[in-house]
């Protein structure tokens, strides 16, 4: 399984035990979702290793305890500390029409409802405090925040968002 097939779960952080137990700090906004899965996919050296899991359970909310099959000590356990965790995009639950995972808006396009076509998604920047669409338009980058009040509409079956923006928002990025 590739890494483009998969989604970031989160990272393991620490040990918990002195039996290989472990915790995940999960990089979700519903961490009881992952309370009883049966494998994660580790990141060891840029390939995607499975591992089972003989038990888990949430610790303090965000952290998921963790027992995995065959790491019984604690040198096994310091090996995957800092490791990185991912699950098949195929795990991702449904959203409702108008929420979207990141990963998923990837190329579509940006409507403006006063300035009309704006460009291709080809990423989002969620490293600052508000997450932004980064846009192509003919080789010019324009960010527009993934500001709920900004979007009215998402268009999946078309590979849309339409968009409200401040005025002269967009115009800023293609002023010379």
């Amino acid at each position: 399984m590739n890494i483009k097939d998969c989604f970031f779960l989160g990272k393991i952080v620490k040990k918990y035990s002195f039996k290989g137990e472990l915790l995940i700090k999960l990089d979700t906004d519903e961490p009881a979702l992952y309370e009883n899965l049966d494998s994660v996919l580790i990141d060891l050296r840029g390939n995607l290793v499975p591992f089972f899991i003989e038990s888990s359970q949430l610790h303090k909310s965000e952290l998921l305890r963790v027992k995995f099959e065959d790491v019984d000590t604690e040198a096994d356990a310091d090996s995957l500390i800092k490791s990185k965790i991912y699950l098949p995009l195929s795990f991702l639950p449904e959203l409702e029409d108008d929420k979207f995972y990141f990963h998923e808006i990837i190329g579509f396009n940006i409507e403006d409802k006063n300035f009309g076509h704006v460009g291709i998604i080809t990423g989002v920047n969620d490293s600052t405090a508000q997450s932004l669409f980064e846009i192509d338009r003919d080789g010019i980058e324009i960010l527009i925040p993934m500001n709920d009040e900004f979007i009215s509409k998402v268009d999946k079956p078309n590979k849309t968002i339409i968009v409200e923006t401040p005025e002269g928002l967009i115009d800023l990025y293609l002023e010379e």
